[in-house]
């Protein structure tokens, strides 16, 4: 069966070249010309990812995200935007995405980042056998490979794909100090390119998710002048 991804942008031809182009490389498409309309078929078709543009009618992209983050926690999410600064990326990953894309972009892009999230969110066999284990324990924490899910004092903790990821890699390699670059590389792979803020986005959220005091993080440590490390 493929994988379901959802378009939600209000400009047809803007859906139909996403549409033409993730078709080709054989995923399953649906689409959604306003934020309502995706969040009703979200609930009835279940896709895998998401491609969100910001500027809706109606309600906007990023209250598309947060609903579909609180409903779908397990979702991958990808914001679209012509917009391109920072702050339009920052709002984007706060509000639950796995990634961010600029307009206008290739087919080629769109398709690399969609692959990588997919794989994110699918955590294939292969990804599993590379670890050898259906679970990784880490003191307090653990996360079951096959499911997904990821615990603290065996209370489950709802973390995105991208999330997962992040943390299964520094459990990996607890007690590395591991760079922006090593990080996003080991998450999105080597064709992603982009600023390292999303990592730094990414690392925020993780820790209001398991630090009793963000500010003052015990697991994920910042590494001054090179990035962060699992302690």
């Amino acid at each position: 069966m493929s994988d379901k991804i959802l378009i939600c942008d209000d400009e047809d031809h803007i859906r139909q070249f996403m549409k033409i182009n993730l078709e080709y490389s054989g995923f399953d498409i649906v689409e959604a010309g306003s934020g309502e309309e995706a969040l009703k078929l979200a609930d009835i078709e279940k896709p895998q990812v998401y491609i969100l543009d910001i500027m809706l009618p109606g309600i906007s992209g990023y209250e598309v995200c947060e609903s579909i983050r609180k409903n779908y926690p397990k979702a991958g999410i990808i914001m679209v935007s012509a917009k391109s600064q920072d702050i339009d990326k920052i709002l984007g990953l706060e509000r639950g995405c796995d990634d961010y894309i600029i307009k206008p972009f290739n087919p080629q892009e769109l398709i690399l980042r969609v692959r990588s999230l997919v794989r994110r969110v699918n955590y294939t066999n292969d990804e599993k056998e590379k670890v050898n284990e259906d679970i990784l324990v880490d003191g307090i924490f653990k996360l079951d490979l096959y499911s997904r899910n990821f615990y603290k004092n065996n209370k489950e903790i709802d973390v995105t794909p991208t999330e997962f990821v992040i943390i299964k890699n520094f459990i990996l390699n607890k007690g590395k100090a591991m760079s922006r670059m090593e990080i996003m590389k080991d998450t999105w792979g080597d064709n992603y390119s982009t600023d390292t803020k999303i990592v730094d986005v990414n690392i925020r959220r993780i820790r209001a998710k398991i630090e009793e005091n963000p500010a003052k993080p015990e697991y994920i440590e910042t590494v001054w002048g090179t990035g962060y490390r699992w302690s």
